[in-house]
C-alpha cells in the first residue's frame, strides 16, 4: 500500500514530518509522497526519518492553479530526481503570493469586525501560512466552533471573508514541473467539475494537450464510480495514474493516511513504476 498525497505542518497539515513518517511506518506503507502546498519544506524534513524507517519517500508538492476561470489543484512528483534550484526559487515566489493573500484576508476579516492579526495566524503556520491556520485563530477567539464552521462563515469561496489568491495559470505550472524533471497530475478531479463527467472529459483532453501527464484516480473524496471513470479517462488520453489520501492530520480528521475516509482508499503499489517512467 502506498500514499501519494499527504501534507505536513509545513503547509496546512498538523503532523510534523517525523510524525507523518512514524504514522506511515505504523500502518505499513511501502512508499509515501509528501505533497505540501507550494513548498518542499515538509519533504526535506522527512528525508532522514524516512531513511531511518526504511520507507521510500517521494518528493512532491501541490500547486493552486487557474484553469477555465476557477482554481484547480495540480500535483507535481519527482520520483527520479529532485527538482532544480531554479524550481525551488520559483516556489519562493508562490509563497510570497500566499503572503499577499494573507495580508488582504486579514484586512477583510478586520473590516467584518473580526480582530485578528497576521502574527497570530503565523504562529500556527510554519513554512506556509494557509486558511486552516486562520481557522484555528477564529476558533481560538470564539468566531467559529470548528474548522468547517470557520470555512463556511469566513474562509471558503462564497463566504463573507473570502479573498481570492492570484493563482498561476495551469499551463505554466505543468511546464515548470516538466522542465524540472517532474510529473504533473490533476489533483482530486471530482472537485474540478463535480460530477459533470462530460465537462471533465473535455477538460482532461485539453489539459493533455498542454502537457498534463497524469490524473489522480484514487482519492478520499472519490466514489467507486468516480475511480472507474477517472481510470477510463487515463486510458483514453494515455495519462499516468496517481492516488493518495490527501491526509492533513487534525485539519481533516475524517481522513486517515493510506486508507482515506472510512477505509475507502487502497492505492496500488504498481503505480510507482509508470510514474518513474513518466519522469524519465
Amino acid at each position: 500500500m502506498i500514499d501519494l498525497h499527504s501534507h505536513t505542518d509545513q503547509s496546512d497539515g498538523t503532523f510534523t514530518a517525523e510524525e507523518l513518517i512514524a504514522e506511515a511506518k505504523r500502518i505499513g506503507l511501502s512508499a509515501l509522497a509528501v505533497t505540501d502546498h507550494d513548498t518542499m519544506g515538509g519533504y526535506d524534513q522527512a528525508v532522514p526519518f524516512a531513511q531511518a524507517a526504511g520507507l521510500r519517500l517521494i518528493c512532491g508538492l501541490e500547486l493552486s492553479t487557474k484553469y477555465q476561470g476557477v482554481s484547480v489543484h495540480l500535483l507535481g512528483y519527482f520520483p527520479a530526481k529532485l527538482p532544480s534550484a531554479d524550481f525551488r526559487e520559483w516556489l519562493k515566489f508562490l509563497l510570497e503570493s500566499r503572503r499577499d493573500r494573507n495580508r488582504r484576508l486579514i484586512e477583510k476579516l478586520n473590516s467584518l469586525g473580526v480582530p485578528i492579526t497576521l502574527q497570530e495566524v503565523e504562529k500556527y503556520g510554519k513554512t506556509l501560512t494557509a486558511r486552516p491556520h486562520f481557522a484555528r485563530v477564529l476558533i481560538d477567539k470564539g468566531f467559529a466552533k470548528d474548522v468547517q464552521d470557520a470555512f463556511d462563515k469566513y474562509l471558503d469561496e462564497g463566504a463573507k471573508g473570502h479573498v481570492q489568491r492570484q493563482d498561476i495559470p495551469i499551463a505554466e505550472a505543468i511546464e515548470r514541473i516538466r522542465n524540472a524533471g517532474g510529473v504533473s497530475s490533476l489533483a482530486h478531479p471530482v472537485r474540478v467539475a463535480k460530477n459533470q463527467w462530460d465537462v471533465l472529459e473535455r477538460y482532461i483532453g485539453e489539459l493533455k494537450g498542454i502537457g498534463l501527464q497524469a490524473i489522480e484516480v484514487y482519492h478520499s473524496d472519490h466514489s467507486p464510480e468516480n475511480v472507474a471513470f477517472y481510470r477510463s479517462l487515463a486510458e483514453k488520453f494515455h495519462l499516468g495514474i496517481t492516488g493518495g489520501s490527501d491526509f492533513h492530520g487534525g485539519n481533516k480528521p475524517k481522513i486517515s493516511l493510506g486508507t482515506g475516509c472510512n477505509r475507502n482508499l487502497n492505492v496500488p503499489d504498481d503505480l510507482l513504476g509508470p510514474l518513474e517512467r513518466l519522469a524519465s
